[in-house]
């Protein structure tokens, strides 16, 4: 029987940059942090319940008279770790000057460790493990060698040294930047409109969570995601100091600004995205939206929208399928978990040489790869034997295949020449190229429910690595090219060796990670890269485990399968299910 030999949250050790807020490197213990203080919303992780823990009070002391210019970096770097967030502080270890035109909200950098500040009139900092956010809180990854230096130009103003030219960031240490943000999601539209894309952020804990939410969704999703995502919030808006909720959870919006002519649609979706971004904090049920004192309103003269609005544009899919489907002695199954049983279509009445599956969606078609590999067959779950078509013949190794919402097939053969990726609209295959992933040799792959991402396990040399691609659309869903793919790093050393991938939720991600014959580990990750948080899974298995079966779904358990038995690693007090010892693979649909 395998069991759980530890479960933990894993801290995480990990390397945040926050977007170009203050790039000083703050002399602080060095630790798990995260950075954008005020202003901006960092992308990163999917929703989620909203933490009230508040983290230890500082309060950082202003300049003192007679410190030397290393000292007043020192106090400078370490003003910017005031909490309650305030950069008040901070600013006044800079010239009038500097004052007046520093922007901590441009950038965050957070940093694994920090030099002490080195110099006279011109003062270093050299920081290690350092990582940035941009604006909005999105994650950005690695800061460049060549910027992990930060010099600080100082001049005498009166008697006292004064920083003269400040970095453009906000620049914390990683513990502090942990301990008091958090992964959201912002939501966009793809460019359909027909489904919700969320995209990560950082944002502070707290009381100002509605506040900065709003602000990140006004600033849009930033021209690197053209063809990726698009907001129908009209560009130019803006509002006053917060988003007030009442003491019923109901948040005011009232923006400012002309917002032109909007059309019921419009509205209607514009409104989507501001309910799926505000149903993230628990406090509001309902909100209402005004534009330059114009009370916007939905079809029916509604004006009091509930969080729950827009259902319609689910990011995991609409009506999809809760039901686990697999495969035993060859046929199809499906059910929950303790009821895995033959489908009545084709592929679940007769034998086909089916070696693994994927199913759609709402659960009504399969894609089946037999023939050692080679081919793929396309089926109804339920329906005549007539209606089994085969679509791809003459691969050489194809992968488990995946759906989007757009009922879009993805395939990856593992070809002598590497992965070919390709998609399947109708019945016919269309070769796409995915740089970092295409001629590569690729273990397992995933793709988002709303079509945006590409995730692969990648095999290098080295060892296995993780590649996530976004995937680019014209406004009648067309195809347009992948992005070049970018690593996610990954905290510990050694060799890694991935067995399986799983959707956890919409932006996250499970790792099956083999270390011995009988001991795994399962982590989550965020798809931006991030470091793991306070609140992912970090799971150590004993026995063999054989793959994953996870859901971007809220309400679908992440299981580690092993030869008789399920285990729950979303719920550990559900225990085990016990499952046929013929079943040779499990999965939801998507």
């Amino acid at each position: 029987m395998t069991r759980p030999a530890s479960s933990l949250r894993h801290c995480r050790g990990a390397r945040l940059a926050v977007a170009l807020v203050a790039g000083l490197a703050m002399l602080l213990p060095a630790g798990c942090v995260r950075i954008p203080v005020s202003g901006p919303v960092v992308p990163t992780g999917s929703g989620g319940g909203v933490s009230d823990d508040q983290p230890i009070f500082i309060d950082p002391k202003p300049p003192r008279p007679g410190e030397s210019a290393p000292e007043i970096v020192k106090g400078f770097l370490d003003a910017m770790t005031a909490t309650p967030l305030d950069l008040t502080v901070a600013k006044k270890f800079l010239t009038k000057d500097a004052q007046a035109s520093w922007n901590p909200k441009l950038e965050t950098i957070t940093y694994a460790d920090a030099s002490p500040p080195r110099g006279g009139s011109r003062v270093s900092v050299t920081l290690t493990g350092a990582d940035r956010l941009d604006s909005r809180g999105a994650w950005r990854g690695r800061l460049p060698q060549s910027e992990n230096v930060l010099q600080f130009p100082l001049v005498m103003e009166g008697e006292e040294w004064r920083i003269a030219e400040a970095p453009d960031a906000l620049v914390v240490p990683e513990s502090w930047f942990e301990q008091r943000f958090r992964q959201v999601s912002l939501y966009f539209f793809d460019p359909t409109a027909r489904i919700l894309v969320p995209e990560p952020v950082f944002v502070p804990r707290g009381e100002q969570l509605a506040t900065t939410l709003v602000s990140g969704l006004l600033r849009g999703p930033g021209p690197e995601l053209s063809r990726v995502s698009r907001s129908f919030i009209p560009p130019g808006l803006s509002f006053d100091l917060s988003v007030p909720v009442s003491a019923d959870g109901v948040a005011d919006l009232s923006l400012k600004g002309d917002a032109g002519r909007q059309t019921p649609q419009a509205i209607e979706l514009m409104v989507a995205q501001l309910a799926w971004t505000l149903r993230q904090e628990p406090l509001i049920r309902a909100l209402r939206v005004s534009i330059g004192g114009q009370q916007l309103q939905l079809p029916g003269g509604v004006s009091e929208v509930s969080v729950d609005q827009g259902a319609e544009y689910d990011p995991t899919g609409l009506q999809a399928s809760s039901l686990l489907y697999g495969l035993r002695d060859g046929l199809l199954v499906a059910g929950p978990s303790s009821a895995l049983d033959a489908v009545d279509g084709p592929l679940g009445t007769r034998q086909y040489g089916v070696t693994s599956v994927g199913v759609n969606l709402n659960a009504t078609r399969v894609a089946a790869i037999s023939g050692n590999g080679r081919s793929v067959l396309l089926a109804p779950v339920r329906g005549p034997a007539r209606d089994v078509h085969e679509i791809v013949s003459g691969a050489t190794d194809l992968l488990r295949p995946a759906w989007d919402f757009a009922d879009r097939l993805w395939l990856v053969d593992r070809s002598r020449q590497g992965a070919r990726v390709s998609f399947v609209e109708g019945e016919q295959p269309t070769r796409l190229v995915v740089p970092g992933v295409s001629g590569r040799k690729v273990r397992s792959f995933l793709v988002s429910r709303d079509g945006s991402r590409l995730v692969a396990v990648v095999h290098r040399s080295s060892g296995d690595v993780i590649m996530v691609s976004r995937i680019l659309y014209n406004d009648r869903g067309r195809v347009l090219r992948a992005s070049s793919a970018h690593r996610i790093a990954w905290e510990g050393g050694g060799r890694l060796d991935i067995r399986d991938i799983a959707w956890q939720a919409p932006t996250t991600v499970a790792v099956l990670q083999v270390l011995t014959n009988e001991l795994s580990q399962v982590r989550t990750i965020s798809v931006d890269g991030s470091p793991p948080g306070l609140d992912s899974l970090s799971t150590t298995l004993s026995g063999r485990v054989l793959g994953l079966a996870g859901s971007a779904g809220d309400s679908e358990s992440l299981y580690a399968i092993t030869r008789s038995s399920l285990i729950d690693l979303s719920n550990a007090e559900r225990g085990n299910v016990q499952i046929d010892r013929r079943i040779s693979m499990i999965g939801y649909v998507g």
